[in-house]
């Protein structure tokens, strides 16, 4: 199968795909392409809205947006900036963006440890035409952060362990609800990209214990 694509940079892409299954779709937040009149209408509707690049990985570029009584709030790289207007913030947002493109995604509150936020990261590879999973790890933000990337001072916890110490849940039935996902979405992307042989699968809790899938890579770190 040489010459077929091994990764697809764009987000919106693979999320367009896994939004046609009426299964997987049901587990995406809203996820929309950014604008300024799509901003303020998840801003209303959501309160908390994660604003990503649509190509790139290691939580570079995120931003979390926040309506407030009085202002709004963008959390960057540890910093949160708070204004008064709608209209301060996007031109806050657009200074951050540089034209690049962007996607829009209803913020979840993740179920936490000690207030740090926790996300799962589910690793396959296809062999033989079949997808195998390699690892489901825990990913738990460094404090002042809301991003889970190791690059940006993660810690790493075995998955079981990191759903016991965050939620009143069964980790087993919550990594097996990770796991059909995963193949489930595998499946549906290998067929709409040929050649893809890795995916990284990032997923959430809420404080509920539903699960959230947030995004795929095609070539996870």
């Amino acid at each position: 199968m040489k010459g077929l694509p091994r990764t697809i940079s764009d987000k919106w892409l693979k999320t367009g795909v896994l939004l046609k299954h009426k299964g997987i779709a049901g587990c995406i937040p809203e996820t929309q392409r950014y604008s300024e009149h799509r901003l303020r209408h998840m801003l209303d509707r959501y309160g908390s809205v994660v604003a990503k690049p649509a190509t790139g990985t290691g939580g570079r570029g995120l931003m979390l947006l926040r309506k407030h009584r009085g202002g709004y709030s963008c959390h960057y790289y540890g910093r949160i900036k708070r204004v008064g207007s709608f209209r301060e913030l996007a031109r806050r947002v657009d200074r951050i963006r540089r034209h690049r493109s962007y996607l829009l995604q209803q913020a979840i509150q993740l179920a936490s440890i000690g207030g740090r936020p926790v996300d799962y990261r589910v690793k396959t590879i296809r062999r033989s035409g079949r997808w195998r999973i390699r690892a489901i790890v825990g990913r738990l933000a460094r404090p002042g952060l809301f991003v889970t990337n190791l690059c940006r001072g993660g810690l790493q916890l075995r998955a079981n362990k990191a759903i016991r110490r965050s939620l009143s849940v069964n980790p087993a039935r919550k990594i097996r609800e990770m796991q059909r996902l995963t193949y489930q979405s595998a499946s549906l992307l290998s067929r709409a990209f040929p050649g893809l042989d890795q995916l990284g699968f990032d997923y959430g809790l809420d404080t509920r214990g539903r699960v959230w899938m947030f995004e795929v890579n095609t070539k996870p770190k």
